[in-house]
């Protein structure tokens, strides 16, 4: 059984047990967290597919931790004109332990 969820503008393909970094959320670490955005449920061979969302479906969760992720660099130049920039991003995320699937 797994599900297709979509949180923070982004899609995530999910089962129960499975670990994922989504975009931060402000919750606590601990917390319950609940996705009702189920795009695409599957049961024992059947799909259902949403229009957009499934009807009736969820999926339940619980935070592990918050954190930064690594390090990317930014780096603009123009050529012959002495213009340089160099930037670091850290993009926050969220992990969350998936532990039930609603459907």
């Amino acid at each position: 059984m797994y599900a297709i969820i979509e949180t923070g503008g982004k899609q995530y393909k999910v089962q129960e047990g499975d670990v994922i970094r989504i975009e931060k959320l402000n919750i606590a670490d601990g917390e319950k967290v609940k996705f009702d955005k189920v795009l695409l449920l599957s049961e024992e061979g059947k799909l259902n597919v949403g229009k957009p969302y499934v009807d009736g479906a969820s999926v339940e969760g619980q935070i592990e931790g918050q954190g930064k992720a690594k390090k990317i660099l930014v780096f603009k130049y123009k050529p012959k004109k002495d213009y340089r920039k160099k930037q670091g991003h850290r993009q926050p995320y969220t992990q969350v332990k998936i532990e039930k699937i609603v459907g």
